[in-house]
């Protein structure tokens, strides 16, 4: 069986990924959460992203597990992103680190080559890089955080479209923090 692209983000309960100048200080990630997100992330088969999610993230996580101050989750999950094998989208960047292919563009084909490579389900994140994944049909599953706050205005999880995509709830979960977790998968019949 093919590996699946699962759309992976954290999101408000109005839709927003991040507020204006791309601010994501109102995610409330715990221990609980962070720990559920390590072993949920440390068994996929690696990361898709797009330039700006993998900048903010290789700005941090490379170094984060040597930082005195880093929590025992955060260091755990600083060697599952260096040793995760990542695809970074973009058409501009020119150089990437840490186990990182970058591609410059998303094409069905090549995707659907990937998702038949042996290893577990592929990580989506990154609001613009999730659209075109999208709208070329792309996406497998979804697993929505929603944080229990209201921002009001910022980067929106989903793009304006006319296109209906028919979806099964697999799972919900309510963490201690108020974030729910929403696990769908693509309804395909």
């Amino acid at each position: 069986m093919a590996r699946q692209i699962i759309l992976w983000m954290g999101v408000s309960l109005d839709g927003y990924i991040e507020g204006p100048d791309r601010d994501i200080s109102w995610h409330r990630v715990d221990e609980e959460l962070h720990q559920h997100m390590n072993d949920e992330l440390g068994v996929m088969g690696g990361f898709l992203a797009g330039r700006v999610t993998h900048e903010l993230m290789a700005e941090y996580w490379p170094t984060a597990g040597a930082d005195p101050a880093s929590s025992p989750i955060e260091v755990e999950f600083a060697a599952i992103w260096r040793d995760m094998p990542k695809t970074v989208y973009s058409r501009t960047l020119q150089r990437a680190d840490w186990n990182t292919t970058i591609v410059r563009q998303v094409d069905a084909d090549e995707v659907r080559a990937l998702k038949e490579q042996p290893g577990g389900d592929l990580a989506l994140s990154g609001a613009d890089l999730a659209a075109a994944f999208m709208e070329q049909d792309l996406v497998d599953g979804y697993r929505i955080y929603v944080h229990p706050v209201l921002i009001g205005r910022g980067k929106p999880l989903f793009p304006t479209t006319d296109v209906v995509t028919g979806l099964r709830l697999a799972e919900s979960r309510t963490f201690g923090n108020g974030v729910v977790l929403l696990r769908y998968e693509r309804d395909r019949g």
